[in-house]
C-alpha cells in the first residue's frame, strides 16, 4: 500500500474518531466549536415576560470553568446586559458582541430601561422606549429582551432570569460573586455625541427638513428663522452656481491651453519640416541651382553650332556656267563690250543666288 492511499485511511478514522468539527482533536490545539443557542440571527428576539420558563427543574448554574470551556446546547450560559440604547448605534452593538462573546455558547439577555426611570434618573431620550425596545431587539446578538428592566441590580432580579454573568461597562455598585464580566467602550461614538453634533449644526439639520417637507410649526422654528434659512438656501444654491460655472469655465480654459500647447508643438514640427524642405530646393546647393546649371549647359549646348574639324579639305567653288534661255535653239551673235558686261554680271548673280 503506497504512503497516499494510508494517508486517506488514516484521514477517515480520524474523522470518526474525532470530538471536534472537521476531524479536530485536543491534541491539535484547535478549540471545538458548540453551536449557540438562540434565535437572534434569524427574527427579533422575544420579550422575556412572552416566553414560557419551565420551573419544575430546578436551575443549576454552571461553574466559570464550564462555561469557559463550553456548554451544551440546551444549556447555554445565560449572560445579562442592560443599558438605555437611545440612538442605537454602532458603539451600542459592539458592546453586545462582546458580551455574547464571553463563552462559546451564550445566551444574551438585555435590559432595556423605561422612559419614566431614564428621565428620573438620565434625562430626556430622544427615542421613546418602544422604540428603544424595538432597534435592540432587531440586533443580531441579542436572545431576549427585558421590558422596563431596573436601574440598579438585584440578586432577586439575577436570579429571577437565572443569570450567570453581568456585562457592563461600569462596574457595579454592589459585589456579585464573581458574575461580573467587564466590556470596553466604543471611542468615538455614544449618543451623547450624536445629540451634541445636531445641536452644534442645528441650522444645517433645520434647513435639511425644511427642504424635506416639513413645516415650522413641527421643526420648532420660528417665522423670522423660516424665512431666514430658506434666503440662505437660496444663496447657497446661487454659490454652488457660481462655483459650477468656475469648475467648468476652469476645465474649459485648461482644454483649451492643452489645445494650443498641441497646436504649437504641432506647428514648430511642421514648421522645421518646411524650412528644411525650402532650403533643400531653394538653398545655395538648393536642387533648384542644379536644375537650372543643367537647363542652362543644354540650352548653350543646342545654341552653339558644331564646328568642323581643321584637317578636312578645302571646297573650292566651281564656276558657275552661263546662264542660257531654255527656248533658244541657237547661239546668241556676239554682242558689244557694252553688253557682255551687263551679261556677265547677270551671270555672276544668278550664280550667287544658286549658292544662297
Amino acid at each position: 500500500m503506497d504512503a497516499h492511499s494510508s494517508a486517506k485511511i488514516n484521514a477517515r478514522k480520524r474523522r470518526k474518531e474525532a470530538p471536534g468539527p472537521n476531524g479536530a482533536t485536543e491534541e491539535d490545539g484547535i478549540p471545538s466549536k458548540v453551536q449557540r443557542y438562540g434565535v437572534g440571527l434569524r427574527q427579533p428576539a422575544p420579550f422575556s415576560d412572552e416566553i414560557e420558563v419551565d420551573l419544575s427543574k430546578p436551575y443549576v448554574r454552571v461553574t466559570m470553568e464550564e462555561a469557559r470551556k463550553g456548554t451544551p446546547c440546551e444549556r447555554p450560559v445565560r449572560v445579562y446586559a442592560d443599558g438605555i440604547f437611545d440612538l442605537f448605534h454602532s458603539g451600542h452593538a459592539r458592546a453586545l458582541m462582546q458580551a455574547k462573546n464571553l463563552f462559546p455558547n451564550t445566551y444574551l439577555i438585555v435590559g432595556v430601561c423605561s422612559d419614566e426611570l431614564t428621565h428620573n434618573f438620565k434625562g430626556f431620550t430622544v427615542m421613546n422606549e418602544n422604540e428603544r425596545y424595538d432597534a435592540v431587539q432587531h440586533c443580531r446578538y441579542v436572545d431576549e429582551v427585558v421590558r422596563n428592566a431596573p436601574w440598579t441590580l438585584t440578586p432577586e432580579f439575577l436570579a429571577e432570569h437565572r443569570v450567570r454573568n453581568w456585562a457592563s461597562d461600569t462596574w457595579p455598585s454592589f459585589p456579585l460573586l464573581g458574575m461580573f464580566a467587564p466590556t470596553q467602550r466604543t471611542e468615538g461614538i455614544s449618543t451623547s455625541d450624536i445629540i451634541t453634533r445636531i445641536v452644534r449644526d442645528y441650522d444645517v439639520y433645520a434647513r435639511r427638513n425644511l427642504q424635506r417637507g416639513y413645516t415650522a410649526k413641527e421643526l420648532n422654528v420660528s417665522f423670522i428663522n423660516e424665512k431666514k434659512y430658506h434666503l440662505q438656501e437660496r444663496v447657497d444654491k446661487v454659490k454652488k452656481k457660481v462655483k459650477d460655472v468656475e469648475e467648468k469655465s476652469k476645465e474649459f480654459v485648461q482644454k483649451v491651453e492643452e489645445k494650443s500647447i498641441d497646436l504649437i508643438q504641432k506647428w514648430e514640427e511642421k514648421s522645421r519640416e518646411f524650412i528644411g524642405s525650402f532650403l533643400e530646393m531653394f538653398g545655395p546647393e538648393g536642387a533648384l541651382k542644379h536644375m537650372l546649371k543643367e537647363g542652362k549647359g543644354r540650352m548653350l549646348q543646342a545654341i552653339s553650332p558644331k564646328q568642323s574639324p581643321s584637317s578636312s579639305p578645302t571646297r573650292e567653288r566651281s564656276p558657275s556656267p552661263s546662264f542660257r534661255w531654255p527656248f533658244s535653239g541657237k547661239t546668241s551673235p556676239p554682242s558689244s563690250p557694252a553688253n557682255l558686261s551687263r551679261h556677265k554680271a547677270a551671270a555672276y548673280d544668278i550664280s550667287e543666288d544658286e549658292e544662297d
